[in-house]
C-alpha cells in the first residue's frame, strides 16, 4: 500500500476539491491509502459527501493554513502545525511515500528543501511538470525554484528529468533538448553557451542539442531543460494561449446558426483533441532531487488534477526514482573524474 499526504487545506477550492480528488484516486487505484492533512472538522465534513473504503482515508490534524501571500521561510518556521510543514513531516519521517499540494509554491519549495532534504549531491532540486505536446507530452525542467540556476545545475536537471521521463512515462531513451534562441550551438547566452558542451558529454542521456520555443508544442523533445524564469515564462504563455485557443474555437462555433449546426457534428472528436491539451490530466509538477517525493499542483487545481497528482506517486515509487538519481549523480561523479 502506498501512502500519499495530501494538503487538504492547499489551493483555491480547499478543502473541496481536494477532498473529491483524494476519493477518486483511492476509487481508481486500490493500492493506495491517502493521509488528508488539515483542519480535521472542516475535512470530515467534506468526506461525509463521498462512498469509499474508509480504512484507505484517514484525516491527519493540522490547525494551521500557510497564505500563498506569506514570506516562504518565515511560514514554514512559524507554522509548525500548517498542512504543509506537518504533511511534509509525514514524508520525511517516512509515514507517508509522498506528499501532494496545491498550496503555496514558495512554502513548498522551502520546505521540500529545509524539512523532507535534498538526496545527497543534489545542488538543486527542479519543478517538472509534464506539458501536452502534439506527441504526447514533454518534461519542463526547471519551471520555478531555481531562477539563477548555473551549468551543473542544468546537468542534473537532464539527467533527472531523462530518468523521470524513462520510468514513469515510459519513454524509452527519450530525447533531452536546452531551451535556446536558435538551433546553432554557438547561440544562446552564457548559461546555455556553458551547459551546452556539458550536455553533449554526459554518456547517460540522449542530448539532441537546442530547441526553440516554438518547437515545443510539436514535441520536438521529451525533456525540456531551462532554468526556472526561462521555464516558468513557457509555462504560463503555454496555458494562456491554450485557453485563449478554446475559448476562441467555442465563441466561433456559437457564432451563427450554420457554425452551431457544424460544432455538433464535430463536438465528439474535438472534445477528445482538447482533452490531450488538458494539462490537469497529467497530474502535478514532482521536486526532483528530494529525499521523498513532493508534487505541487496548481493552486486551481480541481479533483480530477489532485487524483492524477496522487496516482503519478503510484509509478514513481515502484519504479524507485530516487534511487535511479542517486545513481545517475554517482555516473555524473566518475565522469568529472575521467
Amino acid at each position: 500500500m502506498i501512502k500519499v499526504a495530501v494538503d487538504a487545506m492547499g489551493g483555491d477550492y480547499a478543502p473541496a476539491e481536494m477532498v473529491a480528488g483524494a476519493v477518486s484516486a483511492v476509487n481508481v487505484n486500490k493500492e493506495i491509502q491517502v493521509l488528508l492533512v488539515g483542519q480535521e472538522q472542516a475535512v470530515s465534513e467534506e468526506l461525509k459527501k463521498y462512498t469509499y473504503e474508509q480504512s484507505r482515508i484517514q484525516i491527519v490534524n493540522a490547525t494551521e493554513i500557510i497564505e500563498t501571500d506569506e514570506p516562504p521561510v518565515n511560514a514554514i518556521r512559524k507554522k509548525k502545525d500548517s498542512s504543509i510543514v506537518v504533511g511534509m513531516n509525514l514524508v520525511k519521517q517516512q509515514e507517508a511515500d509522498a506528499f501532494v499540494s496545491a498550496g503555496s509554491s514558495g512554502a513548498i519549495l522551502v520546505g521540500g528543501q529545509v524539512i523532507v532534504g535534498r538526496i545527497k549531491g543534489v545542488e538543486r532540486p527542479p519543478l517538472a511538470p509534464l506539458i501536452p505536446t502534439e506527441k504526447g507530452v514533454s518534461l519542463l525542467i526547471d519551471c520555478g525554484a531555481n531562477v539563477d540556476a548555473r551549468p551543473s545545475h542544468l546537468v542534473q536537471f537532464a539527467r533527472m528529468g531523462s530518468i523521470y521521463m524513462e520510468h514513469v512515462m515510459g519513454i524509452k531513451n527519450p530525447r533531452v533538448a536546452i531551451v535556446n534562441i536558435g538551433a546553432e550551438e554557438e547561440k544562446g547566452n552564457a548559461l546555455v553557451k556553458e551547459t551546452f558542451p556539458l550536455l553533449k558529454e554526459c554518456e547517460d542521456i540522449n542530448f539532441t542539442g537546442s530547441i526553440e520555443a516554438r518547437e515545443i508544442p510539436k514535441g520536438a523533445a521529451d525533456v525540456i531543460v531551462c532554468e526556472a524564469f526561462v521555464g516558468n515564462v513557457i509555462l504560463k504563455l503555454y496555458e494562456g494561449v491554450g485557453a485563449t485557443l478554446i475559448s476562441k474555437v467555442k465563441g466561433g462555433m456559437m457564432s451563427s446558426l450554420r457554425s452551431k449546426i457544424g460544432a455538433l457534428l464535430v463536438k465528439p472528436a474535438l472534445k477528445e483533441t482538447l482533452k490531450t491539451f488538458d494539462a490537469s490530466q497529467y497530474g502535478g509538477a514532482p521536486l526532483l532531487g528530494l529525499k521523498g517525493l513532493v508534487v505541487k499542483t496548481h493552486g486551481n487545481s480541481k479533483a480530477n488534477e489532485v487524483s492524477n497528482s496522487i496516482l503519478q506517486c503510484v509509478t514513481f515509487k515502484e519504479q524507485a526514482i530516487n534511487d535511479k538519481i542517486k545513481e545517475s549523480l554517482e555516473l555524473g561523479k566518475q565522469e568529472k573524474k575521467e
